[in-house]
C-alpha cells in the first residue's frame, strides 16, 4: 500500500509539473526570444564570468555589469542600430498609395508587354495597397516587441551571470544521462550555439556587404536597403539572398535594362549565393562537426518554434534529439557483449576492415 501512495505522488507530481509547464510556457512564449538571447549569449561568456571571478577575484556582480556592458556593446548596440537604420530608410518611403498608383501602373504596363497577360489589374492593386497599413502595423509590432525582449535579455543574462555555477551544476544534474553522456550533451550544446552564434552574423554581414556591392554596380533601387535586407535573408534556408537579389534581376529586366539584369543574376549565382555554401558549411564544419541537412531543417523548424533565435535553437534541437536517440541505442538496445572496440581492430590483424 506504501507502494502505491508514493507511485501515486511520484506520477501527481509528474503530472502537475507537466501542466504547470505548459500554462508557463504559453504566458512566456512573446518573451522567448530574450531568454534564448541571454542563454546564447551565457553559453558565449561564461568562459570570461569564470575568468574574472576566478583568476581576477573580482565580485560576481561587478563582474556580470561588467559583461553585461560588454554584450550591450558588442550584440544590442549594433542590432539596434541596424534596426533604427532600415526603419529610417522604410520611413523615407511615401506610403501613400495614390502616389504609387502611376508607377504601379506602369509596372503593369510592363509586365503585359513581355508577357501578355494582365498580371496586375487596378483591382488587384488597390487591394495590395490596402494591406500597407498592415504591414506597417506589423513593423511597428516587431519594434516593440523587438525592444521589451531586449530589456528581458539583459535582465535574465545578469542573473544567469550571478547564479551560473549553481544553475549549471542544477541543470546538470537533472540531465537523465550517464557522467559521460552528460558531457557529450553539453559539449555539443556548447559547440552549436557558439557556431551558429558567431557564423550566422558573420555570414549575413559578409553576404549583405557583397550584395550590396552588386545592387551598386547594377544601379539597382536602394542598395543600401536591399542590401541591409539581404543580411536578413541569409537566415532563410534554401531559398535564402534570391528573396531579394531574383526580384531586383526581374524588375531591371522589366524596366528594358537587360544587361543589368542579367548582369546582377549572373553576380548573384555565382558570387552571393557560393559565398553562401561557401562560408556557412566552412564556418560550421571549423566550428561544429554539422551536417548541412541538420543545420537546413534545423532553422526550418527553429524559425516556426523559436523566431529569430531559431536560427541557432532549430539546429541545435535536432542535433541534441539525434544524440539522444544514439545514447539510447549504445545504452539500451547494444548487446555491450557484442561490440567490438577500436582496441580490438587494432590488435586483430586478421581483420581486413
Amino acid at each position: 500500500m506504501e507502494n502505491i501512495k508514493k507511485q501515486y505522488w511520484k506520477y501527481s507530481l509528474i503530472i502537475l509539473i507537466v501542466f504547470m509547464g505548459i500554462v508557463l510556457f504559453r504566458e512566456l512564449a512573446p518573451f522567448m526570444s530574450g531568454m534564448l538571447g541571454a542563454s546564447t549569449i551565457y553559453v558565449m561568456v561564461r568562459g570570461q564570468m569564470k575568468y574574472l571571478t576566478g583568476k581576477k577575484n573580482m565580485g560576481r556582480g561587478t563582474a556580470a555589469i561588467l559583461i553585461l556592458l560588454e554584450a550591450i556593446l558588442c550584440f544590442l548596440i549594433p542590432i539596434s542600430v541596424a534596426v533604427w537604420l532600415l526603419v529610417g530608410e522604410l520611413n523615407n518611403i511615401n506610403l501613400n498609395p495614390a502616389s504609387y498608383l502611376s508607377g504601379i501602373q506602369h509596372f503593369n504596363e510592363l509586365v503585359q508587354q513581355k508577357t501578355g497577360y494582365n498580371v496586375l489589374s487596378t483591382e488587384n492593386i488597390m487591394s495590395a495597397a490596402s494591406y500597407l497599413p498592415k504591414i506597417g502595423q506589423i513593423l511597428l509590432d516587431s519594434v516593440s516587441s523587438f525592444v521589451i525582449n531586449s530589456l528581458v535579455l539583459v535582465f535574465v543574462l545578469y542573473f544567469m551571470l550571478i547564479g551560473g555555477a549553481q544553475m549549471e551544476k542544477y541543470l546538470y544534474s537533472l540531465l537523465p544521462f550517464d557522467e559521460g553522456n552528460k558531457k557529450n550533451v553539453i559539449h555539443s550544446i556548447k559547440m552549436m550555439v557558439t557556431s551558429n552564434a558567431i557564423g550566422i552574423p558573420l555570414l549575413a554581414i559578409i553576404q549583405g556587404a557583397i550584395a550590396t556591392i552588386g545592387y551598386v554596380i547594377f544601379g539597382t533601387p536602394s542598395p543600401i536597403l536591399f542590401g541591409f535586407l539581404t543580411c536578413f535573408a541569409t537566415i532563410i534556408p534554401l531559398i535564402g539572398t534570391s528573396l531579394i537579389w531574383f526580384p531586383l534581376a526581374v524588375y531591371l529586366a522589366l524596366t528594358g535594362d537587360w544587361v543589368s539584369a542579367i548582369g546582377l543574376a549572373a553576380y548573384a549565382l555565382l558570387i552571393i549565393s557560393n559565398i553562401d555554401n561557401l562560408i556557412r558549411f566552412m564556418l560550421q564544419k571549423k566550428l561544429a562537426d554539422t551536417h548541412p541537412l541538420v543545420t537546413v531543417f534545423g532553422v526550418i523548424i527553429g524559425l516556426t518554434l523559436f523566431g529569430f533565435w531559431g536560427v541557432i535553437f532549430g539546429p541545435l534541437l535536432i542535433s541534441v534529439f539525434i544524440l539522444c536517440i544514439d545514447i539510447f541505442k549504445r545504452e539500451y538496445l547494444d548487446d555491450k557483449r557484442t561490440i567490438i572496440t577500436p582496441d580490438y581492430y587494432e590488435d586483430d590483424k586478421t581483420l581486413n576492415l
